[in-house]
């Protein structure tokens, strides 16, 4: 199939056309490298949806939240893309969990489109290619992509750079409990949303939500952020209760930074990270193969003898590459 034809389907919203895509981006062939990016460069300028990245902790209940958040948006007639990033088994590079078979209700929507990808050890919870899916999925005409991370961690932040809004979805817990969530994540967090707010539980994430709405004001305000943001809010994804005043928080937010500006000077800002990121892949691609790979081996050998230090190897080996261009 050409390019021409493969982004008709696409814009035309083939459910099948959009997966071979997906698959294709996040392929590591040269071949299909090529192929990709001119299906890319082909589905320009194209839409925008909603990006919404969400992070939690192990066990928050990540994958039945989506789920009853996708479902409140089908139901509004809002077609929504998930994209899953699943933990990577270091044996074989596939996916460990699929959470596609753990969001069953809404897999069969005909509004929604999931598609898990393992991250095979990208830091920052997210794949390599997630950013390219997430350009395909919009130019499929979903108008909201989710875009779950691994779980939280120190690398989490990486989901910012690619999403509009970034929600943290954490359990309910005590005051220690507090202190182990990186305050870095919590300042990239748009809405903190303390999950699992029924039955016995409630009380604890009430007091939760207290507990961190009383932290998100000690941090500085951000430019980007109208009065009252980020917050925390209860929600209850087995019961879907809190969704609906979540998204109204998510629309007023992105609202008023479309207003201000806010949005178009963080996706040129986005833009710029991901040319940055690209370059810097490709720099160490080029650092794989030769020459450059045999000039690699041998100041790691010295390295490894004790001969230079790591930071004098390096030093040397940008010199040797600065000297070839």
């Amino acid at each position: 199939m050409d390019t021409t034809e493969r982004a008709r389907l696409i814009r035309a919203g083939d459910r099948r056309a959009l997966a071979r895509a997906i698959t294709l981006v996040e392929s590591g062939r040269a071949d299909h490298r090529a192929e990709a990016l001119a299906l890319l460069e082909a589905l320009r300028p194209g839409p925008q949806a909603l990006r919404i990245g969400l992070s939690g902790t192990p066990g928050v209940g990540k994958s039945t939240f989506i789920e009853s958040f996708g479902l409140m948006l089908t139901g509004q007639g809002l077609k929504v893309a998930v994209l899953a990033v699943d933990p990577s088994s270091a044996r074989s590079g596939g996916s460990i969990l699929g959470d596609k078979t753990r969001m069953e209700r809404l897999s069969r929507d005909p509004l929604a489109f999931i598609r898990p990808s393992p991250s095979q050890s990208q830091l920052g919870g997210v794949a390599r290619r997630t950013r390219e899916a997430v350009a395909l999925c919009e130019a499929a005409g979903f108008d909201v992509v989710l875009i779950e991370t691994v779980g939280v961690g120190q690398s989490e932040t990486v989901v910012a750079e690619l999403s509009d809004l970034f929600l943290l979805l954490l359990a309910p817990a005590g005051g220690d409990e507090l202190q182990g969530v990186k305050r870095g994540i919590m300042e990239m967090a748009d809405l903190i949303l303390v999950n699992k707010a029924d039955g016995d539980l409630k009380p604890a994430a009430l007091r939760t939500v207290a507990d961190y709405s009383g932290a998100l004001q000690l941090l500085r305000r951000r430019p980007q952020d109208p009065k009252g943001f980020p917050k925390a809010l209860p929600v209850s994804a087995l019961a879907d209760e809190g969704l609906t005043a979540a998204w109204d928080d998510m629309q007023t937010l992105v609202r008023w930074r479309k207003a201000e500006g806010h949005w178009d000077r963080t996706r040129a800002a986005q833009a710029r990270h991901w040319f940055q990121e690209e370059v810097r892949q490709g720099l160490l691609a080029a650092l794989s193969r030769e020459p450059q790979k045999g000039l690699m081996a041998s100041l790691g050998d010295r390295v490894a003898t004790g001969e230079l230090a790591p930071e004098a190897a390096a030093a040397e080996m940008l010199r040797l590459l600065g000297k070839g261009s």
